[in-house]
């Protein structure tokens, strides 16, 4: 791996994986069941890459704690491997749909689950720089929309220059500037100048 995963191992007894994910490049950080690793996931500030969540735990088990990690707003797009005895493929389907990123049936090979945890860390990579890329057409097609005038108020505007100042470099009225940036606000669908540059440095129109 290119950088070092943050995984949550929740399982009753975690002692092998514990011992083993640290010599491959991930830091583990364990829960005995699911409402240790609720808390954990929304109770303190480390930010995790995958979940290993086992099935079968005391307190609420797995499907229950796959459920409540979709349901909450900072885990929910959190991978989640499960890791089950139950070979039932009706069970297995269902905890797919819950919200399972893949699933491994116990006893397995570590050599299995590591490439399948590198898999879904992968396909998850994949995702954000797509949603990063999508995101970034839409604000280079909204910054389209603009005038050049709107945008050479918008440049001044990142650089810290005042209406004053604005009106002064562009040799227009103060009220003229409120004007244009009322409409480059409406355009961006945005309420203030810094959401404004901030949506603006997104692209080449101002540079960070």
């Amino acid at each position: 791996m290119s950088e070092t995963a943050n995984v949550l191992l929740v399982d009753d007894n975690p002692k092998y994986l514990k011992d083993a994910l640290p010599y491959y490049g991930y830091n583990v950080r364990v829960a005995i069941d699911g409402i240790q690793a609720l808390e954990i996931l929304t109770g303190e500030d480390t930010k995790y890459d995958i979940i290993l969540l086992d099935v079968m735990m005391p307190n609420l088990d797995g499907w229950a704690t796959l459920k409540a990690i979709r349901k909450h707003a900072s885990t929910k797009y959190i991978p989640v491997i499960m890791l089950t005895a139950i070979s039932d493929e009706q069970k297995v389907v269902a905890g797919l749909k819950i919200g399972a990123d893949d699933y491994i049936t116990k006893p397995f090979v570590l050599p299995n689950l590591l490439a399948r945890m590198e898999a879904v860390l992968r396909r998850n990579e994949w995702a954000k720089e797509a949603n990063a890329s999508k995101r970034s057409l839409k604000t280079d097609s909204t910054l389209k929309t603009l005038t050049n005038r709107e945008r050479e108020v918008l440049s001044l505007a990142a650089k810290g220059a005042s209406n004053k100042d604005i009106a002064e470099k562009l040799v227009l009225r103060e009220v003229t500037v409120k004007s244009h940036l009322n409409s480059i606000f409406k355009k961006l669908n945005v309420t203030s100048r810094t959401q404004a540059v901030l949506l603006a440095m997104q692209t080449d129109l101002i540079k960070k």
